[in-house]
């Protein structure tokens, strides 16, 4: 369930014509749209008075989108181009039949796992929008298995240890199936030295 107060709600629907005039889109781009994109509503507007917050923040609004899509893979600079080029704070909820997936455009775009709709959960917590949409950030971009081990650092340092945690094992995985594949010991061996090192860089992220 997304919790947020009665007060936020909007639900307004933005014709997708809107979007083409406010963006700088490609052809292509503006084709995808159309392929991909059945609707487009504002569901929610997070501000400091609507939601009765004492302390001030740099963010002066947080919106939450949501997109009813054609196709479930569906074009992902779409969103990225929305993300970019808009001045709000913007917090993603893409709709496809019985599926749903939450994405947050943070300097680049984050995205959830798709779930079930009676699934999808997302909090405002916080005292302030600066709060709440660091809230946001560690609730969609951030993974579970990587949240335990980086407590005392900043969000954007989460992001930035939480992908080069990705990055590692996505190499680990790579040189493991090289490994096997390998016919020549001498260079199965350096790829066997190589993933070691991979996985103790990896220990030390994740050991914190």
């Amino acid at each position: 369930m997304i919790d947020f107060p009665a007060v936020t709600v909007v639900h307004k629907r933005m014709p997708k014509e809107a979007f083409y005039r406010h963006l700088s889109l490609s052809k292509d781009l503006k084709e995808r749209f159309v392929s991909d994109v059945d609707k487009i509503f504002v569901e929610n507007s997070l501000t400091k008075d609507n939601l009765n917050l004492t302390e001030e923040s740099e963010i002066k609004e947080i919106l939450l989108l949501s997109l009813f899509l054609k196709k479930k893979e569906f074009d992902t600079k779409i969103i990225e181009a929305i993300g970019k080029q808009n001045l709000h704070k913007l917090i993603f909820l893409l709709i496809y039949e019985d599926s749903r997936q939450l994405a947050i455009w943070h300097r680049k775009l984050y995205r959830a796992e798709w779930m079930p709709s009676a699934d999808i959960e997302l909090k405002a917590q916080g005292f302030s929008l600066d709060e709440i949409w660091d809230s946001f950030i560690e609730q969609i971009a951030i993974r579970e298995e990587h949240s335990r081990t980086a407590n005392k650092l900043t969000i954007d340092e989460r992001l930035v240890m939480q992908e080069r945690i990705i990055k590692l094992e996505k190499q680990i995985q790579k040189t493991e199936v090289a490994a096997w594949k390998e016919q020549q010991p001498k260079k199965r061996f350096e790829l066997y030295r190589r993933m070691r090192a991979y996985k103790s860089k990896l220990e030390e992220l994740t050991s914190g």
